[in-house]
């Protein structure tokens, strides 16, 4: 089982210094190495030399990661460009604020293209100055467990490292189901949609997820035509029901959006632009007939991630991975196996590849929380208090559990559910903006006034969400935020409104 070294807590006060470990014993090349350098590989090689520890990232040429580079930060670029799109072309939202835009509004794809790659090179040119800065060594390599303890291979010079601590953070890579083939030119994932290489006239999105939306967001606004195709019987099937049914009022109903739901994309088949269609082959997802038979300009696979952990020397190490994810404890320690599995050792792994919660910022604080484990500080990261957001227009924000789950999770544990709700209809900025659609909703436990979830849809609700995120994280209490002062007017005031509610307050 793994043990902390106290010697490491003495090495805590400087940045700048050697750790105790290289100081005392020499024995590692360095104290902390991290296979991967995404946003969570990069927050624990930042917080590792916080601790005054010798630290290496093997960035296997991705510094920056799916997020940086394929991601978040690019497809938001991508959401803001056609987003302005959008506001222009909307003639009576302008004309109630007494604007006029005379002749058509055009955009140049390629130079959308160029913001959001321009936007990601620079965050990338961010990140590494970040780490060289504060004296981490960036090696190129992918880094590889050898199958020995402590060891890792570089995967481009073959050169044997070792670390006392080794955290794995390889990150995951779009799914692509079976039968379906790709050649991220007419079918593409994430990666090729990101590109831009081209706005298809009726484009065709496997998934209703996060990815999906915000790409069906995207391409309407730039004039394509959309088809969802979803496997479960209905669109957005992780979100809060109450939430994806506004959604779907307000994304996709009065949109170029139509969409077929409990099917399989069973066969894709790539085209020829301008000539030759893509062809989708669709079978029911229950019966598995042959239902229906599209042809389009372009298709996109947004069916979730899969972990990038093949060929890393992770089996080879005695552990056994569950469809490519890695088993972890609360502490982020890596286990054996996921049932009854032993702790591995001085090895850890955060981020997608461990499948607690895809997404960037819980991988930062998965790293983070690591490193002080490493250091003797026990902490665990309370995923239920980690916020989550769809970059749409309107937006949808959450934390914590479905109105659904929460239900569920009520019932079994013996407490009462509370619900209240804020509207952005009476919401003095939202109005004045032109953007009056959307909910604020508040569920708590009755008995204790903890807020257990916040979902959110509407204008900023990315931003809006972090003050509730607070509130789960701290576990203050609908009693103590109903009395906290929110600015006014400001959109703060429908979450405000919420939480008063809550208590039987007039917002």
């Amino acid at each position: 089982m793994f043990a902390t070294t106290s010697n490491k807590l003495a090495s805590t006060t400087s940045s700048s210094s050697t750790s105790t470990l290289s100081m005392s014993s020499g024995e590692y090349d360095f104290d902390v190495a991290i296979i991967g350098c995404g946003v969570g590989g990069h927050g624990a090689a930042l917080h590792s030399r916080g601790q005054s520890l010798k630290t290496a990232v093997f960035a296997g040429g991705d510094v920056g990661g799916t997020c940086v580079n394929r991601g978040c930060v690019p497809s938001k670029a991508l959401l803001a460009a056609s987003g302005r799109v959008r506001d222009m072309k909307n003639a009576a939202h302008l004309g109630d604020m007494g604007i006029t835009v005379e002749g058509e509004v055009k955009f140049d794809r390629e130079g959308i293209a160029a913001h959001a790659k321009n936007l990601a090179t620079r965050v990338k040119g961010n990140l590494e100055a970040s780490l060289v800065g504060l004296g981490v060594d960036v090696i190129d390599g992918r880094g590889i467990l050898t199958g020995k303890p402590n060891e890792i291979k570089d995967s481009i010079t073959g050169k044997v490292y070792t670390a006392k601590d080794i955290i794995l953070a390889p990150g995951s890579i779009p799914f692509v189901p079976p039968g379906v083939t790709v050649d991220e030119k007419t079918v593409y994932t994430s990666d090729g949609a990101l590109e831009l290489q081209s706005v298809p006239e009726w484009v065709a999105i496997i998934g209703s997820g996060y990815i999906g939306l915000e790409f069906s967001d995207v391409y309407t606004a730039l004039g394509s035509e959309v088809t969802f195709i979803e496997a479960m019987d209905t669109l957005m099937p992780t979100f809060d029901r109450e939430i994806a049914k506004q959604a779907e009022r307000l994304l996709i109903r009065d949109r170029a959006i139509d969409y077929r739901t409990g099917v399989f994309a069973a066969e894709v088949t790539p085209g020829i632009p301008g000539v030759k269609p893509v062809t989708i082959k669709m079978i029911d997802a229950k019966t598995k007939e042959h239902v229906e038979t599209l042809e389009v300009d372009a298709a996109m696979v947004a069916t979730g991630r899969v972990p990038a952990t093949a060929d890393m020397g992770i089996e080879e190490s005695g552990i056994e991975m569950n469809r490519g994810f890695i088993a972890v404890n609360e502490k982020m320690q890596v286990l054996s196996k996921a049932e009854d599995g032993e702790i591995m050792p001085n090895l850890w792994c955060i981020g997608d590849a461990n499948g607690k919660m895809m997404l960037a910022h819980a991988a930062s604080a998965q790293g983070i929380s690591a490193i002080e484990n490493i250091v003797g500080r026990e902490h665990v990261v309370n995923h239920d208090a980690v916020p989550a957001a769809c970059f749409t227009h309107p937006e949808i924000s959450m934390v914590g559990p479905t109105e659904e789950q929460c239900i569920v999770k009520a019932e079994k544990e013996g407490w009462t559910l509370g619900k209240s709700t804020g509207n952005f209809r009476a919401n003095s900025k939202a109005l004045a903006e032109g953007e009056g659609n959307g909910i604020a909703k508040v569920l708590f436990n009755k008995e204790t006034g903890k807020v257990v979830s916040v979902h959110i849809i509407g204008i900023h609700a990315a931003d809006l969400i972090q003050e509730c995120a607070n509130a789960v994280a701290a576990g203050t209490t609908v009693q103590e935020l109903s009395m906290m002062v929110h600015t006014h007017p400001t959109l703060s005031e429908v979450i405000d409104e919420a939480f008063k509610g809550a208590v039987g307050m007039s917002g």
